[in-house]
């Protein structure tokens, strides 16, 4: 705009003389016979005076006059300005009212708003001056435009002074030239015709502009550039129509730009829009900007090891600066759309990074950068904005991601890399992790911060993990570093379909936090979160989900339920101990202890393992279904091979189950006698062990000793000790139990070393097998040991087979050939 004001004003200074330089026809007026020379005076209209002074005057047969040695000063009529003309030779055409100068011309003016001359009312005698000489214009003082043509034209008769050649002005500010000018005096418009060019310091540098075409408006102080490009130490700006507005003292007060606007950096940058405005303070600095039409913005850098593009569009676009000119804030309306792409090398390979910001508003805030560049600071968008981003390692698929809520502010790092960013309102994160599972998780506000830029000048993307399978990252430029959700928060996780591994269940969690973890791609659920996964609904004060292999671990007051989903559980028995891959995907699969409803589990902690569909439980975990249940240190359920293992390494801390079994009536009881066949009863068996091991396809539970030394086994009427005790359900909806639903006990077998005691009995053997169905038990031995019983009333008791009655407390003993029955009747 400097640049603009200087040419307008500088070959504007050509109105005043040739405009004031009518060269008398009759030169006998006010003539003055000088020893040096003659001196004209003359008034041009009412208010303008000019005098001109020649060394010498010749008058030509022609009707020509020649002037020698020419100055020509020219004034307003107070006297607030005086303006100069030299040349060596004027060639006056008295018939056509022509005047051409012959040779180089050199035009001093004022410059505008210099202070008027003291009490001038009549204008001050002068000296003759030499000519100018050749060559470009002098410098000028501070008060001084100087202009330097040839082959001026003046028309007295329409005011209009014309030359084809170059002309070349310079100010305190600097230089310029243009090939051809036009001034209309009487209207006060200078037109340049072609090859405009300026050399303008500002800032201490210089800017260079060059235009098509040039015209000025004097009396409105108004300029019209046409192709104008500028070229400063930075970039380069371009308008195809720009018109200036100026003031009184010179400077640019507005630029209007149509027909495209563009600036460009040195460093990549492009901004573009069809049409637009700058505002400018006394300075020439801009201070205000509109741009629309449709406003872009482009940016390419490049370093060692990186290479970064952004590409920004908007319908408008408000900009603001510094008092130094240097942009500070801008403002894009109705539709903001930003992209970038960064790819970089390291070991890993080559990592593209995509990113797309969009939002109906967006503010932009800039600071400085140093070496007079600026970099943005931050990012800020209202009503609704949406980050999706994509990262691809080599020849991988890409990862993709999304980042979205209602007010979205983002900061920038060095080098415009991504540092934090900050949403409220229907906040949202959404990707795919390296594993291949998708994420998507809301909340109502979010706080993100992005991985520095690494070693090549990659920065971070928004919402992309980059694992590379192995708990590492596949680059820190790739993933969140750290993200937190808060309020409402709710996370939906699909798994990764894999074609020869079943397909695991979809993860469904609710939080009042959600931190996400980005080096180990975690994400930590507190303020009362509950998980659902597969038919396994967990909570506990934290929970930990890993985005990329979808295993959770649950710490402090740890309370999950399975909720069956009765799969091949209302078939006869052959068809419930099918495998559980007849029972579909992993999540339809149940942690049963035998029976059909929900299973409970509470603990300290747990461990949920996605792909394996295995459940750890440590800590005073306990396991209840129907009537059944399990205590224990730790306890692990394995929904997809529908196992359950429960064990301890404390002696003083064992295993403990409680199971269900019918019980036949004892006498006394009108229902046991053989006239009436009546239902059984329900009585429970208490096991303790070190290792407790049970099947849901084989309905078969397996306790050992372990490190208890011995299992432990009570029944309404006995308790047996052994090595180790295997227990049969029957099948669901079969034999007793209310509507066939309670898990029962059909047989129970203690192996090894047996001790059973009943009714102040005591046998020993190798093996006890108790039938539900019946309520007996059988305790064998070997024929080298054969089952022995002590009985209060007769004493040491053997044979091959010791059977314990439950209806009557009777004891039945078989043994070799025959068969003897000893019964024994004992307080109750």
């Amino acid at each position: 705009m400097v640049i603009a004001l200087a040419v307008s004003l500088a070959l504007g200074t050509w109105k005043n003389p040739f405009k004031k330089s009518d060269i008398p026809k009759r030169l006998g007026i006010e003539i003055q016979q000088e020893a040096n020379g003659v001196t004209y005076k003359h008034t041009f209209g009412s208010h303008n005076v000019f005098q001109i002074h020649a060394s010498k005057v010749v008058q030509l047969k022609n009707g020509h006059a020649l002037l020698h040695d020419v100055k020509i000063e020219l004034y307003e009529a107070d006297g607030s300005r005086v303006d100069r003309i030299e040349g060596n030779e004027f060639e006056y055409d008295q018939q056509a009212d022509i005047a051409t100068a012959a040779g180089p011309v050199e035009i001093t003016m004022m410059r505008p708003g210099a202070a008027p001359l003291a009490g001038a009312t009549e204008p001050p005698a002068t000296q003759p001056a030499a000519g100018p000489s050749a060559g470009s214009a002098p410098h000028s003082s501070a008060d001084e435009i100087h202009v330097k043509t040839s082959g001026l034209v003046f028309y007295q008769k329409t005011g209009v002074a014309t030359t084809d050649q170059r002309a070349d002005f310079s100010l305190t500010q600097g230089n310029g030239s243009a090939i051809g000018a036009t001034y209309d005096s009487q209207q006060g418009h200078l037109v340049l015709d072609h090859q405009v060019e300026l050399h303008v310091r500002r800032n201490g540098e210089t800017v260079e502009v060059n235009a098509q075409h040039g015209e000025f408006e004097r009396g409105d102080m108004i300029c019209n550039l046409r192709a104008a490009t500028a070229f400063y130490r930075h970039g380069e700006a371009t308008a195809g129509e720009a018109k200036i507005l100026f003031r009184e003292d010179g400077s640019a007060v507005r630029l209007d730009a149509t027909g495209g606007f563009a600036l460009a950096t040195a460093t990549g940058g492009h901004l573009s829009a069809p049409q637009g405005w700058l505002e400018f303070n006394e300075d020439n600095q801009p201070r205000h900007g509109h741009l629309e039409g449709g406003v872009t913005m482009d940016s390419v850098s490049h370093s060692a090891k990186a290479d970064h593009q952004s590409h920004g569009s908007s319908p408008t676009a408000e900009l603001e600066f510094t008092e130094d000119g240097e942009l500070r804030h801008a403002h894009l309306e109705r539709g903001v759309e930003l992209t970038s792409q960064e790819q970089s090398e390291n070991q890993a390979g080559q990592l593209t990074v995509n990113r797309k910001w969009r939002s109906p508003v967006a503010d932009v805030e800039f600071r400085d950068a140093g070496s007079n560049q600026v970099e943005p600071a931050w990012l800020h968008g209202v009503d609704g904005v949406v980050i999706s981003g994509e990262s691809r390692r080599g020849t991988a698929p890409p990862l993709p991601s999304r980042l979205a809520a209602d007010d979205v502010t983002v900061d920038f790092g060095s080098k415009s890399s991504l540092s934090d960013l900050k949403g409220i309102g229907h906040a949202a994160i959404e990707q795919t992790t390296s594993a291949g599972a998708r994420q998507a998780s809301t909340g109502d506000r979010l706080e993100a911060h992005f991985a520095p830029a690494v070693a090549g000048g990659a920065t971070a993307v928004a919402g992309s993990p980059g694992g590379d399978g192995q708990g590492k990252t596949a680059s820190a430029a790739a993933q969140i570093e750290a993200a937190t959700l808060q309020g409402h928060v709710v996370m939906n996780q699909e798994p990764a379909g894999k074609p020869v591994a079943p397909t695991a269940a979809p993860m469904h969690a609710t939080a009042g936090r959600a931190d996400y973890e980005g080096a180990g791609e975690w994400i930590h659920l507190t303020e009362s979160p509950r998980v659902d996964n597969g038919g396994l609904q967990l909570t506990a004060e934290k929970i930990d989900v890993s985005q990329t292999s979808g295993d959770a671990f649950a710490h402090g007051d740890v309370k999950a339920t399975w909720l069956d989903s009765g799969a091949g559980k209302s078939s006869p028995r052959g068809q419930a101990a099918g495998s559980a891959a007849g029972r579909g995907n992993a999540g339809e699969g149940s942690a049963a202890l035998g029976g059909q409803g929900p299973s409970h589990v509470v603990a300290a902690e747990a461990q949920m393992h996605q792909a394996s569909g295995e459940a750890t439980f440590r800590g005073n975990a306990r396991l209840w279904q129907d009537t059944n249940s399990v205590a224990a240190p730790v306890i692990v359920l394995n929904r997809l091979r529908q196992t359950l293992v429960a064990s301890t390494a404390d002696s003083a801390d064992p295993v403990r189950v409680a199971m269900v079994t019918a019980s036949a009536d004892r006498p006394g009881n009108e229902a046991a006698k053989p006239d009436k066949a009546g239902p059984h009863t329900l009585s429970v068996i208490r096991v303790a062990g070190g290792v407790l091991k049970y099947s849901d396809a084989e309905r078969k539970a397996l306790m050992v000793a372990g490190p208890t030394g011995s299992v432990v086994t009570e029944t309404a009427t006995a308790r047996s000790v052994s090595d180790e005790l295997e227990l049969d359900l029957l099948p669901p909806g079969n034999h007793a139990g209310r509507d066939g639903g309670a898990a029962q006990v059909d047989k129970m077998t203690a192996s090894g070393h047996v001790v059973v005691s009943s009714q102040g009995r005591r046998g020993t053997g190798s093996q006890l097998v108790y039938m539900g169905e019946t309520g007996e038990y059988v305790l064998t031995g070997t024929a080298a040991a054969p089952p022995r019983m002590t009985d209060p009333a007769r004493g040491i008791v053997t044979g091959e087979a010791l059977i314990f009655h439950g209806r009557d407390d009777s004891v039945s003993i078989e043994g070799g050939a025959g068969k003897t029955i000893t019964e024994t009747r004992t307080p109750k």
